[in-house]
């Protein structure tokens, strides 16, 4: 009997423990009874059904989540990082149960908060060209982490022209734009944006040219559709000429994301789904111009400089 309940023991991993330890402790009752029959098939009858018990409780239990389709959007959800960790089913070693917890990364990075109600939109178009016209980046953190990367070299408008100047974009918190920044770096001017721990925000991109573009998205370098490794090659969103959108989070559906909030670092969507944060820290952005069309035509600096234009200019 002993043995019996030691096999049974190292068959349950570790979500199941406590339901087969109280499963466990009902069969040891039930042996008291089942000893005191002196029948030897009585006993082996009575113990079949025992074991067919304790593995019954144990795989059927509550709570057990159902893995959901996570390829490619628009076609299907992105998973959360509740639901990748159950989809792991990785059992966890005692190394890893007793070792030494990590240290904190300072400073913030982007956690899965809550769902919030957004359509995808249309997300059909063809590219002018395999490239992007244009990439750019924000970096981001608290007060203290800008101080300590010297990001505060001078103050700027929170929305910025990018991609040969078709789009504005920046980063909006819960009672407007955030502090925006530019300073030098050996690669030259960089971007960075002032937030808190705890606090929401979302990205904003305008189009400002006169056909359609689309941009592709990511957040500590995960893709906003489907939370798998950005790449400029991605699908994006699609913004009309003149329209502005604002990207709430990570989509989870046709209809809703989940709303980017600023954590810790352990906290983070990169290290809850994907074990990695090496890209905490930067919000990315590739810009693709619609096959046919021109965007620089009838451009803002265009229309001023004929608006400008000196009738009677002196010859020289």
């Amino acid at each position: 009997m002993h043995e019996m309940l030691k096999k049974v023991h190292f068959i349950v991993d570790g979500r199941r423990v406590k339901c087969c330890f109280s499963s466990t402790m009902n069969l040891m009752a039930m042996q008291q009874t089942v000893l005191r029959m002196r029948s030897k098939g009585f006993l082996a009858m009575a113990m079949t059904g025992a074991l067919a018990l304790v593995f019954s409780a144990c795989t059927n239990g509550p709570g057990v989540y159902v893995p959901i389709n996570d390829s490619r959007m628009p076609n299907a959800s992105v998973a959360s990082p509740q639901l990748s960790k159950a989809r792991s089913g990785d059992n966890v070693s005692s190394g890893e149960a007793f070792a030494k917890p990590a240290k904190e990364r300072p400073g913030l990075a982007t956690t899965w908060g809550k769902t919030v109600k957004q359509a995808v939109g249309d997300l059909r178009f063809t590219r002018a060209s395999s490239g992007p016209v244009g990439v750019d980046a924000i970096f981001y953190n608290n007060h203290e982490g800008l101080e300590a990367m010297g990001a505060k070299d001078m103050s700027v408008n929170a929305m910025q022209t990018a991609a040969g100047g078709i789009i504005e974009w920046g980063i909006k918190g819960s009672i407007g734009m955030l502090p925006a920044y530019k300073s030098w770096t050996p690669g030259g001017y960089r971007r960075f944006a002032q937030g808190s721990h705890g606090a929401g925000y979302s990205i904003v991109v305008k189009n400002v040219c006169k056909c359609r573009v689309q941009v592709v998205l990511s957040v500590d370098g995960l893709d906003v559709l489907d939370g798998k490794p950005a790449s400029v090659s991605r699908p994006g969103y699609v913004i009309e000429p003149g329209k502005t959108l604002e990207i709430k989070g990570f989509r989870t559906s046709y209809e809703a994301v989940a709303a980017f909030q600023f954590s810790s670092v352990s906290q983070s969507y990169a290290n809850l789904r994907h074990g990695d944060t090496r890209n905490v820290g930067v919000i990315g952005l590739a810009a693709y111009t619609e096959k046919g069309a021109d965007p620089w035509t009838w451009m803002p600096s265009e229309v001023q400089q004929r608006s400008t234009a000196n009738p009677f200019a002196t010859a020289r």
